[in-house]
């Protein structure tokens, strides 16, 4: 069953996890999954339970260890400005709350408080990306630094590789919202729209600039952030052609007091 089917503390190891931890890949104890599984809202009402903030904690810093160790080891030439940025968006709380969704499906698993849970907690970016760096904490503990080696390769190796393409100034979204600014137009938002079946859900993105109702752009994909990175990159393109000079991602961030002058 999943977690808001568990009610008391009596009933969390019968948590049907197997999927869960065919996902990870990686074997995690009964009583240490739960524990790793636990928010606090739902420790909060169970008295005497341990909540999964310390896991989170001891995850946060595995999780830069090995993602900071493959980035030296597989971009030579690049500098610890541009490293630390890679990094940055790698273990963001964007990209750790996709691999929740995306790659996890740990929304359903979560233990949450009543509350918590009647306010959407299970799709919550922060309570995703919290959840997400304890069960690699757990991984840890069980397994030591080999073991959570392979677990956190095993979900985060497309996203380092996705920013490894997106330059230091990391991916379109961002060198998008640099752009506006430049030009002194307004913070870019995104409106999305899902189709299709749903294992097979196509999302499109629309952004615009502030209050504008004229869209920049559009673009799909097969999650809501690979969508919105589509639609970034188009109205960037039409962004430039607007600006007095031309740039690119790769330097966004040196130009952009350019671009605002």
């Amino acid at each position: 069953m999943s977690s808001n089917d568990a009610g008391t503390p009596a009933a969390l190891h019968n948590i049907a996890a197997d999927g869960l931890l065919s996902r990870l890949g990686s074997s995690i104890s009964p009583e240490l999954l739960v524990h790793a599984l636990t928010h606090r809202s739902f420790a909060h009402e169970h008295p005497g339970m341990p909540n999964n903030e310390r896991l989170e904690f001891l995850g946060d810093a595995v999780l830069e260890l090995v993602s900071t160790e493959t980035l030296f080891s597989v971009h030579p030439d690049l500098s610890e400005g541009e490293l630390a940025k890679m990094r940055a968006k790698a273990v963001s709380e964007e990209a750790l709350s996709a691999i929740a969704r995306e790659i996890l499906q740990l929304g359903p698993y979560i233990l949450l408080g009543h509350g918590e849970k009647d306010s959407g907690g299970d799709d919550k970016d922060s309570i995703l990306c919290d959840t997400v760096e304890s069960l690699i904490g757990a991984v840890f503990l069980e397994h030591g630094i080999e073991g959570a080696r392979i677990t956190v390769h095993r979900l985060i190796d497309d996203t380092l590789a996705e920013v490894a393409t997106e330059g230091p100034a990391l991916d379109w979204k961002t060198s998008l919202t640099v752009k506006a600014h430049g030009l002194g137009r307004d913070e870019p938002r995104y409106r999305m729209q899902v189709s299709g079946p749903e294992y097979q859900q196509i999302f499109t993105a629309t952004v615009f600039l502030g209050d504008e109702e004229q869209p920049l752009a559009s673009g799909k994909g097969s999650s809501k952030r690979k969508a919105q990175l589509a639609a970034a990159e188009k109205a960037w393109h039409s962004l430039s052609e607007q600006a007095p000079r031309t740039d690119n991602p790769d330097d966004s961030n040196e130009n952009a007091s350019k671009d605002g002058k």
